[in-house]
Parts: C-alpha cells; sequence; structure tokens
C-alpha cells in the first residue's frame, strides 16, 4: 500500500473529523446568527421590510447556485481544495458585510456567504473518502450536530454578543472574524480525498442549473408581494420549470453531466430526495410559524400565549436543542435499527408532533412537547438522510449528490415559506393583518401530511446498499455503481 492511498491513523482521523465540526459549528453559528441580526442591519442601512428580505434571500439564492457547482468540483478535483475555496469566499463575504458602506456591498457579501451550504457535502464526501463504512456514518451524524448546535447558539447568542460589543459593525467583524480564522484551520492536518470522479466540469450546465434555480427560487420569494396570480410570478415559474426541463434533457444526454439525473428517479434514492424537499418545507419554511403563535397575545386573538422575546427564546431552544440530540444519536440509533427504519421513525415522529400541535396548542407544557418531539424528527432526519442518500450514490459523486439533496432542501424551503405566508397572509381576523387560529391550524395539518407522505414514498424505498454492520471500506475506493 502506498502512502498516498495508506489510511490515516486513528489520531489523525479523529483531528480531522474535530476540524470539519468545527468548520460546521462556525457555519451554523454564523447562519443563526443572522436573523436576531436582521432588524439592527434593516436600521444600519435606512432600508425597509421588503428590501430587508433579501439579506436572507440573496444568501439563499447564491447558496442553490454555488453547492452543485462546488459539490461536483469537490468530486472532481478533491473535497479538501474546494473546502478551502468555500471557505475562502465565505471569509471574503463575511468581511464585505462587515465594512458595507451601502446596501449593494451588503448583499454582494451576503452572497459570497452562499457556500457555507456547500460545506457539509464537501465534507461528507470526505469523510467517506477517508474513513470506514461505520466511521463516515458516526461523522456525518456529529457533522449535522455540530451545524445544529451552531445554529442554536448563533441564535441564542447574537442578541448578547451585540449588546456587549455596543454596536453593529464590531458584532459583524467578531463574526468575520470567525469565518477567517475557519479559512486559516483548513490549512492544518486534513487530508485529501483520494477518489476522483472522471471527466471535466459541465459548465453550461451549472450555468443552466443556476439561472433556473435563481428564476425559481427568485419568483416564489417574491410571490407573496407580487400577487401569486400575477403575471410576473406566474411568468417566472413556467420558465423557470421550462429551463429544469431542458437542463434535465442536456443531463440525460451529457455523458460529464453536472447531476447524475437517472438517479433522482431510482428507487434507492428518489424517495429520499423528495423527503428532502419534505423536509426542508416543514424546517425553513416553517421556522417563525411557532414563534409568532408563542407571542401572539390570547386576549385579542383567543389563542396563543403572549410570550416575551425571552420567554420564546427560552421556549424555541428547546426543539433546536432536541434536533442536536437527535443529529447526534442518529448513527447509534441505526446501527440498531437500520437508516431506513429510522427515517421511517423520524418522519413518524414529525408527523405525531405536528398532530401534537394541532391537539395541544391550549397549553404552554404540551404545545412545547409536542415542538421537541418535532426538534427530536428533524434531527433524526437531518442526520439519516445525507447518509442514506450519499449510500446510495457512485463513490464518486458523493458531494455532488450531497449538493443536489440540500438543494431538494432548500427549494423545500422556499415553497413551504411562501405556501405559509399565503395561508398566515389569507385567514386574517376581520379586516387585520394578524392570522386566525385556523391559520396555524391549516399550516401545521399540511405539514402533518406531508410529513405522512413521506413516511408512505419511504416504505416505496429499496433498502440502502450498505447496512450497519458491512465491513469497513478498502483503504483505496474504486468508484462503485449507483444503487
Amino acid at each position: 500500500m502506498s502512502a498516498a492511498t495508506a489510511p490515516p491513523a486513528g489520531g489523525k482521523v479523529r483531528a480531522v473529523v474535530g476540524l470539519l465540526v468545527a468548520f460546521e459549528l462556525i457555519s451554523g453559528f454564523l447562519q443563526g446568527a443572522t436573523i436576531p441580526l436582521v432588524p439592527e442591519l434593516q436600521r444600519w442601512q435606512g432600508i425597509g421590510t421588503g428590501q430587508a428580505q433579501w439579506i436572507t434571500s440573496v444568501q439563499y439564492l447564491a447558496a442553490a447556485v454555488s453547492v452543485p457547482a462546488l459539490g461536483r468540483l469537490g468530486d472532481l478535483y478533491g473535497h479538501r481544495r474546494m473546502i478551502r475555496i468555500a471557505l475562502a469566499t465565505i471569509a471574503v463575504g463575511a468581511l464585505l458585510v462587515a465594512c458595507a458602506p451601502n446596501l449593494g456591498v451588503l448583499l454582494l457579501g451576503r452572497a459570497l456567504m452562499g457556500p457555507l451550504a456547500a460545506l457539509l457535502p464537501l465534507e461528507i464526501g470526505l469523510v467517506r473518502d477517508r474513513l470506514s463504512v461505520d466511521g463516515g456514518r458516526r461523522a456525518v451524524g456529529l457533522l449535522v450536530g455540530a451545524l445544529t448546535l451552531g445554529s442554536v447558539l448563533g441564535h441564542a447568542l447574537a442578541g448578547p454578543l451585540l449588546a456587549l460589543l455596543g454596536d453593529l459593525r464590531p458584532t459583524l467583524f467578531a463574526l468575520a472574524a470567525l469565518a477567517v480564522a475557519c479559512v486559516a484551520l483548513s490549512f492544518m492536518a486534513i487530508p485529501e480525498s483520494r477518489t476522483r470522479a472522471k471527466g471535466r466540469m459541465d459548465w453550461s450546465g451549472a450555468a443552466l442549473l443556476a439561472v433556473a434555480l435563481v428564476l425559481l427560487l427568485g419568483t416564489v420569494s417574491r410571490g407573496s408581494s407580487w400577487g401569486w396570480a400575477s403575471a410576473p410570478t406566474l411568468g417566472g415559474l413556467a420558465a423557470a420549470v421550462a429551463l429544469l426541463y431542458v437542463w434535465a434533457r442536456l443531463q440525460l444526454r451529457n455523458p460529464q453531466a453536472l447531476v447524475d439525473v437517472r438517479a433522482l428517479g431510482r428507487r434507492a434514492s428518489a424517495p429520499y430526495y423528495a423527503s428532502g424537499f419534505v423536509l426542508g418545507a416543514v424546517l425553513l419554511g416553517g421556522q417563525t410559524v411557532a414563534v409568532s403563535f408563542m407571542a401572539t397575545a390570547p386576549k385579542e386573538t383567543g389563542y396563543g400565549f403572549g410570550l416575551a422575546a425571552w420567554q420564546i427564546s427560552l421556549c424555541g431552544i428547546i426543539p433546536h436543542v432536541m434536533a442536536f440530540l437527535g443529529s447526534s444519536l442518529c448513527a447509534n440509533l441505526a446501527g440498531r435499527i437500520g437508516y431506513r427504519r429510522l427515517l421511517l421513525f423520524a418522519f413518524t415522529l414529525l408527523t405525531c408532533g405536528y398532530g401534537g400541535l394541532i391537539a395541544l396548542h391550549t397549553g404552554l407544557v404540551p404545545f412545547t412537547v409536542a415542538n421537541a418531539l418535532v426538534g427530536f424528527g428533524v434531527g433524526l432526519a437531518l442526520g439519516g438522510l445525507p447518509t442514506v442518500i450519499v449510500e446510495s450514490s457512485a463513490a464518486d459523486r458523493t458531494a455532488s449528490a450531497t449538493a443536489v439533496y440540500n438543494n431538494f432542501k432548500t427549494l423545500g424551503g422556499s415553497v413551504g415559506g411562501a405556501v405559509f405566508g399565503v395561508v398566515l397572509g389569507s385567514l386574517v381576523i376581520g379586516s387585520t393583518n394578524t392570522p386566525t387560529l385556523s391559520a396555524y391550524v391549516t399550516i401545521w395539518t399540511c405539514a402533518a401530511v406531508a410529513c405522512l407522505a413521506a413516511v408512505g414514498v419511504q416504505l416505496l424505498a429499496r433498502p440502502p446498499l450498505a447496512t450497519a454492520t458491512e465491513p469497513a471500506a478498502p483503504a483505496a475506493p474504486a468508484p462503485s455503481p449507483s444503487a
């Protein structure tokens, strides 16, 4: 066995996973800290609510473009190399945000932070190549858990950090310092992946997919303000669907395709991509619904709990902690029951959790318990879905397969957010803008039905190729056929 292909020593493996976990922890922190700082960013730049929406939307749009491209480049030229490039781009973006003299520079910086979403697919590609099957599964669980924990810490500590530093700009520079530190850490003891995909980068496919996704996600994000039946919205959606159709046909004909489109329709993987879409819809699309419900004063509306901001933070952190526990325990639980049963269990928990929100929304304690159930189900799904998708893909397409899953999840979040926004804006009390109780019940019912549908499609899936008892991967794995 050559030095180039010898597996790293145990200590080095632990160091590698530790550094990747640190990257995900900081990635989650940077993403989680954004939402609490949006009002301050809005005041700093002197912009309205509509413009402030682009502070988050532009990063999602940039992620939709960069994630599949960086994933494929990682498979072709090395995951460590692309991790470094992604981290450097993120650091430049964070510094631009901190220095921004105007809204244009601020949005450019936020766009350059889009590759935050590409880190996890690249890291999964690296650990799958360097570790055994069991070690890779545990590493994925740690990475997803670190991302979830970082998001919790970012959301919880952004306000105190702002109060401690006394001004927004030093706070943004502190966040930028974390991003710069990650760039320096990436040049430490991280080995490069050994398996390489053959061929070259499909730049034309990447460009066409980027245009289609930006058009689709951009139209969905602006649908509420434009009107869902308006010409710009309907035209944008129709054009995006047409471009995606053309892109898919071209990918099927291209031997060096950016995305293995055929894999999206296989029974071993298609149900899990669909489940990723559902997970994104209920997780990303509905992340503010419970907060709004808890903040609503019951004396004025007949529902809600009228909680103060600090009480909402205290109650809201419980499902996040449960999500962290779920993702951390994912590998151990899957070792006992298998990943297929684990994901069925996860989406069954989500279905029961949203059912609990429907039935138990009149009391804060049972409402919080139901929300915690949702959080635990989310954690298990976040840890299990990437693993199943990776193990049903070819070894030389690990990062790009995970990147496609991430895009499905982001797309689900955009669609879910749009649908839930329409429900909250349509079912209102009288002539006010306050949603009725039936609006929240409708959203939770949609979420429960969607999660139950995910259980149904997973029952149709073939079991993943790898099992919990599978022997360790060889030192220099050769590309395997897709399931």
